[in-house]
């Protein structure tokens, strides 16, 4: 066992225990201090379902890498599932009509330029190992995004409706009285990747710097790609958040009236 491998958990009876408690954990105090959006406590079932769908999800990853890491057609393939059930997870957290699949426009609006630049210009290669885990994280980062402003913007367009109207009796255009509700709203999306951004090195040391190091990579190779990641995080956010709102305000991409989630 090399110095990287020993230097992670390890894989064993204890570190089951140990997840199966902490998952029980965050349930409990989900449920406890009642951290659902409404009486029927959903928030913990979720909790659990959600630790039982990683541990399931990963196992089956682990396996699936391997092929989709040795051939062209398996990495587009895994990509491609992985933008999809980003886009489904984005699009049910918003809506429960048929607007949901529009979350695939924030979200590729990012993420493919990002990663069609990476390819052009050589820095990455057309290799699973490298695409995979750096395409992952864009479009989770994404995903994350784009469900925060959505929902920020919804729910202050639904509670703000008066301020809205009034808006387009000075003269708005429906699209611009609710870009003035809904953008400001959407915008504390950003506010979790410009705090790690800013923090980095001094509060937290992000997944990439770790794995990169635990493999073997120099201090200042893990720390440039480390930084790649979190600049190309903010941008494809920032997009995202941006392509969100403006299906918002122009009405693509909405809620049926009462339903939140």
């Amino acid at each position: 066992m090399t110095l990287s491998a020993r230097s992670l958990l390890p894989v064993n009876i204890t570190l089951g225990v140990l997840l199966v408690v902490l998952l029980a954990v965050a349930a409990g105090v989900a449920y406890w201090f009642r951290l659902s959006p409404d009486s029927s406590g959903g928030r913990p079932r979720e909790i659990l379902v959600a630790g039982v769908r990683a541990a399931a999800q990963l196992a089956a990853v682990s396996v699936v890498i391997t092929w989709a890491v040795t051939t062209v057609a398996g990495l587009v393939a895994f990509l491609v599932v992985m933008f999809s059930v980003a886009v489904r997870t984005a699009g049910r957290r918003l809506t429960s009509n048929r607007t949901w699949w529009l979350t695939a426009a924030p979200i590729a609006a990012g993420v493919v330029p990002t990663v069609a630049a990476l390819l052009l210009t050589g820095l990455v290669p057309l290799k699973g190992l490298a695409l995979v885990p750096i395409t992952g994280i864009l479009i989770g980062g994404a995903l994350t995004v784009t469900v925060l402003a959505g929902r920020r913007a919804l729910d202050e367009l639904e509670q703000r409706r008066g301020e809205v109207e009034a808006a387009m009796a000075l003269g708005f255009l429906d699209r611009d009285a609710r870009m003035e509700i809904a953008r400001p709203a959407a915008s504390d999306a950003l506010l979790p990747g410009l705090d790690q951004t800013r923090t980095v090195g001094l509060v937290t040391l992000p997944g990439a710097f770790v794995g990169m190091l635990l493999g073997g990579a120099s201090p200042v190779m893990a720390g440039a790609v480390q930084l790649f990641v979190l600049i190309a995080l903010m941008a494809v956010q920032a997009i995202a958040v941006a392509v969100t709102v403006e299906l918002i305000a122009r009405r693509r991409l909405f809620r049926p009236d009462g339903h939140r989630r």
